[in-house]
């Protein structure tokens, strides 16, 4: 259509007037991306029409008839109608086709719509920036400005996942037309754990920045010992390590201390062959390990460690008298000593029991010997030393053999006895060594050398008192007991008799044998005999 038809058609539509009705066009404003295509929608479907036109800031696009259709030289190439519901679509927009689209429908009434075209840049060149190149937890302020080209752009600010909200206090935001600013002041650790991005869009599209990473340098916190509770005393040679630690970015670097003395060893680990190789640890002391952080310049102290170390007890001897000991004059000296060992205890005990200082037992001011004088029968068994430290303990023992005795002597056995019953008298008394035995009967000595004395057959004659000596061979010493055993007829001691009869009997025996023998022992004083047979044995 030349331009002289068309201003006769809106001259005729002028004529025809326009019906207001239900809108053609739905609300605006259209968005479309530079460089891309769009399609202006209608509300109408198959209308019935004798033309419809399309303007663009009141110059003729597109003009569709029935039968034919019509485009501006402009536009030729770059725009479609749609003959059903009379859509138009521009190809290749340009930042000039942003404006006012009109549509003309013309039928038995003219019905005229408008709708705005927004011609957008695309969101391109999302970057972030900083402030600073680095940040110190508490201390910094932190700028960090997101800018971005296109058009109609929105920002929004990213930690991880996590949107990031400006609370305005500490964490405000401004936004321009191109660009968004992030202020974080006395910025936190967690504040920029990131990555951090950046986003910038409009309805259209939406892109990102590059990941953005800004090391928040902080600590260090606090600073550890590990194993926070030592022993107070450990053994030298050990495998015992002190490991200090501090939470800390940039790693922290560490410093020991002996007190408040520093120690020549870099690093967090401490260990004990480094603490003895400076001749250190024989004393109670004090260690510290100190944190500090290059770039917030903090210096943070740990609590102190303390403990002794101490070699353990090697080697211990016990050594005591090697001669013949006697109960009532010997002395005996006994010495503990242990090879090597610091800070050493000494204990003494005697068959399992302490050997506690008496008048008799005297310990010498270390403890390291004893001396008992004089030594009595109940210092034999077995004398323990034991050294020990709190880290280790080591034991010697010494037999102790001291002779004594024999005492007491004593003799059981029955007192009476039926004649042809069988007897044993058993003879004992305490003696180191065992002492030896003999008996005697009525003061002549028998050939019995046992502790026991039997008789197979009591007969008459066995009647008599029978002596019993126990003799210790070491001592020298001899100790003797009695016991008098009566032979009575069968059937003289039955159960009826009372212990008080049986021992009236024996009694009365003996009178009787004793005054027989005074006797004798008369008439062979008065009266010259030329034979006379002694008491004759029981054997």
């Amino acid at each position: 259509m030349d331009m002289f038809a068309y201003k006769s058609l809106l001259f005729l539509l002028s004529f025809i007037g326009c019906r207001a009705g239900k809108p053609i066009l739905p609300e605006g404003p259209v968005d479309a991306v530079l460089g891309k295509n769009v399609t202006l929608k209608t509300l109408v479907d198959n209308p019935t029409y004798n033309v419809i036109i399309w303007n663009f800031e009141g110059n003729n696009i597109i003009t569709l008839y029935p039968e034919s259709l019509t485009v501006s030289d402009l536009y030729k190439g770059r725009v479609s109608i749609n003959r059903t519901n009379g859509y138009l679509t521009l190809s290749s927009v340009k930042s000039e086709d942003s404006g006012d689209y009109t549509i003309t429908i013309l039928s038995t009434t003219t019905e005229t719509d408008q709708i705005k075209l927004r011609v957008l840049e695309p969101v391109t060149t999302v970057a972030i920036k900083s402030n600073v190149p680095k940040a110190v937890e508490h201390n910094s302020t932190v700028v960090l400005t997101c800018s971005a080209k296109g058009s109609f752009v929105k920002f929004t600010w990213l930690n991880g996942t996590a949107k990031i909200v400006a609370d305005g206090i500490r964490i405000t935001r401004k936004d321009e037309e191109l660009s968004t600013m992030l202020t974080i002041r006395g910025v936190l650790r967690s504040d920029l754990i990131g990555p951090i991005v950046c986003t910038a869009g409009n309805k259209l599209e939406v892109e990102k920045s590059a990941p953005f990473n800004l090391p928040v340098y902080f600590g260090p916190d606090k600073v550890t010992i590990t194993p926070p509770m030592v022993p107070k005393y450990v053994l030298t040679g050990s495998n015992l390590n002190l490991s200090c630690a501090a939470v800390s970015s940039p790693p922290a670097a560490f410093t020991w201390y002996h007190g408040k003395k520093m120690i020549e060893n870099p690093g967090p680990v401490l260990t004990l062959a480094k603490i003895e190789k400076l001749g250190l640890g024989k004393k109670a002391g004090e260690y510290t390990c100190a944190a500090q952080n290059s770039e917030t310049g903090r210096f943070v102290a740990s609590p102190a460690v303390s403990f002794t170390m101490l070699e353990p007890v090697v080697g211990v001897k016990i050594t005591g008298p090697s001669g013949t000991l006697t109960a009532g004059n010997s002395t005996a000296n006994i010495s503990c000593q242990a090879k090597s060992g610091s800070d050493k205890t000494l204990t003494w005990t005697k068959n399992g029991k302490p050997l506690t200082a008496s008048s008799r037992v005297v310990f010498s001011s270390d403890m390291t010997s004893v001396m008992i004088k004089p030594l009595q029968k109940e210092d034999n068994g077995e004398i323990m030393c034991m050294v020990s430290n709190p880290v280790s303990k080591e034991v010697a023992s010494h037999k102790m053999v001291v002779n004594y005795g024999p005492e007491p002597v004593t003799v059981t056995g029955v007192n009476a006895v039926e004649v042809n019953e069988p007897v044993t008298l058993t003879c004992s008394a305490a003696s180191v060594p065992a002492a030896n035995f003999t008996w005697k009967f009525n003061g002549t000595m028998t050939a019995v050398k046992t502790a026991q004395y039997a008789i197979e057959k009591a007969v008459y004659k066995s009647t008599g008192t029978y002596t019993c000596e126990a003799t210790n061979a070491v001592t020298g010493k001899t100790m003797k007991a009695n016991h008098i055993l009566s032979v009575t007829e069968e059937g003289a001691l039955d159960d009826g008799l009372s212990d008080g009869a049986i021992a009236g009997i024996v009694i009365a025996v003996l009178i009787a044998l004793g005054a027989a023998i005074g006797v004798i022992m008369y008439c062979r004083q008065k009266v010259p005999v030329f034979s006379v047979s002694s008491v004759e044995s029981p054997y």
